[in-house]
């Protein structure tokens, strides 16, 4: 009676129930070998959507991280001579600047040139780690929309003395992680104290990797000076940051070289920080076709473990396709059988992978403070490479499987 109600159920079909029973015999009665096929899968669709999900949830935190900052900055910076060398800014170009309408602040540092910091004075001179020392004035943080991770700023008496604020990067390579008592580096050849460290300046790189220090120690202790009308006095600058009202950023932009320096406009490098950033987010997925390539690499070597698998399953199991066609299982039912295997192989393993790279995604993105972001394209493209790639490698062995008569595979089995 059993036999008879197996038979007319082949005979009839398999409902997906069913189907999905007897197509998982195989992988529950092998479970390693399951895993193992399973693993290149799981790793190329962890590949595929980590890179995705990265990509985009990178895209995401240099976005707001404009939105925070602004795109309302600008930059005058002293360029190059046409006659070759390098130009200097007029010691008024801040003060010009700041007469120009619909500017809203201004601030300015000045690079003093062949003067380093450094950990002590018993570093070598050469060693100067990249690092510059720079007068600033006192608003630079709030024109920059930065501000002080340990320690404080600058005011108007420690931009006098021989006190400085370190960026980020610069404390980080001096090995300055906290700001104590007593605390100084070595600074164009003399002490000084360590007042703050900075938080990290998106928009203006430069600052990370300087120290900076108030104009007037700049003149007491480094000879930073300039004459103006016959007098010295510190400076001159060589950036200056500028915000203007939102509305008339460009208009702004075409007036500062030539307020800045009005005797040589072509001499004043003027800039659009957040420019950067905007071609850094379109930059982070540049590498992702690279990338990709590797994670459908992994993919196809997967594919090819799995339709291996397949074909040593169909030969492992002639004896049970052999009683199935005995008891009236038709070619194409087989094959279904078959091919709903190879199938959920490959769709367990891309599960798994979503999951993998979902988690690292979210892993990554969190502890650089980033949105976590997954396409819904990077997920389900997973899912769905899978289902195609378990269709292909499980193809020849299904259509093998149900080729095979009654009785060859019972003989043989």
């Amino acid at each position: 009676m059993h036999a008879g109600g197996v038979a007319v159920r082949a005979r009839r079909g398999l409902g997906l129930k069913d189907g999905l029973r007897v197509a998982s015999v195989g992988l529950r009665s092998r479970p390693r070998r399951a895993a193992l096929s399973a693993l290149g899968i799981a790793i190329g669709t962890a590949a595929v959507v980590g890179i995705l999900g990265l990509s985009s949830s990178s895209q995401a935190g240099l976005l707001a991280e404009i939105d925070r900052l602004g795109t309302n900055l600008l930059t005058a910076e002293a360029g190059q001579r046409l006659t070759g060398g390098e130009a200097k800014l007029p010691r008024e170009a801040p003060a010009r600047i700041a007469h120009l309408d619909n500017v809203e602040q201004v601030a300015h540092t000045g690079l003093i040139k062949d003067r380093y910091v450094y950990r002590n004075p018993v570093i070598p001179v050469g060693n100067t780690g990249g690092l510059q020392v720079r007068a600033t004035s006192l608003n630079l943080l709030s024109v920059l929309g930065t501000g002080v991770a340990r320690g404080d700023w600058l005011n108007g008496g420690t931009a006098q003395v021989p006190v400085t604020v370190l960026g980020a990067a610069t404390a980080a390579r001096l090995g300055i992680g906290r700001v104590y008592p007593g605390g100084r580096v070595w600074l164009g050849g003399q002490w000084f104290s360590v007042a703050g460290i900075l938080k990290p300046s998106p928009l203006v790189p430069d600052i990370d990797s300087s120290a900076l220090i108030g104009y007037p120690a700049a003149q007491k202790y480094l000879g930073y000076v300039s004459r103006v009308h016959g007098e010295q006095q510190a400076g001159p600058p060589s950036s200056v940051y500028v915000r203007a009202a939102i509305h008339a950023v460009a208009g702004v932009q075409l007036l500062l070289g030539r307020t800045a320096s009005p005797g040589a406009p072509s001499e004043v490098s003027v800039s659009q920080p957040s420019d950067v950033l905007t071609a850094r987010a379109a930059a982070a997925g540049a590498f992702d076709s690279l990338f990709l390539g590797l994670g459908v690499v992994a993919l196809i070597v997967g594919a090819v473990g799995v339709a291996n698998i397949m074909v040593i399953s169909v030969l492992e199991r002639r004896s049970e396709i052999g009683l199935r066609r005995a008891l009236g299982a038709t070619q194409g039912q087989i094959q279904t059988q078959f091919l709903a295997e190879s199938v959920l192989l490959c769709v367990t393993g891309g599960g798994a992978g979503v999951l993998a790279g979902a988690a690292a995604t979210a892993v990554y993105a969190s502890s650089k403070g980033w949105a976590v972001v997954i396409p819904p394209e990077a997920w389900a493209g997973g899912i769905a490479s899978a289902i195609v790639i378990g269709a292909i490698a499980g193809l020849l062995p299904a259509v093998q499987a149900s080729r095979m008569s009654p009785t060859t595979a019972l003989r043989t089995g």
